[in-house]
């Protein structure tokens, strides 16, 4: 009885060096953009705090409420989240990209975008005391334009 040597060829997708190298640089192509895209959505764009207020049409309950929560905090720049299951409505105030925001709440359900805009951070007695401080200033100028005459 002889024995036969096995076949010693490579799997068929990689029976030529030049198809193997393609194969491997399309995969790894592959995973470098999803990972470009991931990194994108999750990282901070400069700018200023917004508000984003969302109409999440799934939220009925709070354990839907809870879920959608938890995804708005997943995403970097969030400071606050707030919201309403009466109105089904989610406020999220922080330096974030809106779309972002929509984008991973769309894995808790159906989701639109009611108001995008600056948020309010000026409290009342900042505004008292800077409208104080000018106050003093047009007194200031009003004598300076009583001694001159």
């Amino acid at each position: 009885a002889q024995t036969r040597a096995l076949p010693t060829q490579p799997p068929p997708n990689t029976s030529h060096p030049i198809i193997f190298f393609l194969f491997l640089s399309i995969q790894t192509s592959i995973f470098q953009f999803q990972f470009q895209f991931h990194f994108f959505l999750t990282q901070p764009t400069p700018q200023m705090a917004q508000k984003v207020v969302l109409k999440v049409m799934t939220m009925a309950d709070d354990k839907t409420r809870q879920k959608a929560m938890e995804a708005a905090a997943d995403i970097y720049g969030v400071d606050s989240i707030a919201a309403d299951l009466k109105e089904q409505k989610l406020t999220v105030i922080g330096e974030m990209d809106p779309v972002a925001v929509v984008m991973k709440l769309k894995k808790v359900g159906r989701v639109e975008i009611l108001s995008v805009g600056p948020a309010k951070e000026e409290k009342k007695e900042e505004k008292k005391e800077e409208k104080k401080e000018e106050a003093k200033k047009v007194e200031k100028k009003e004598e300076k334009k009583e001694d001159k005459k």
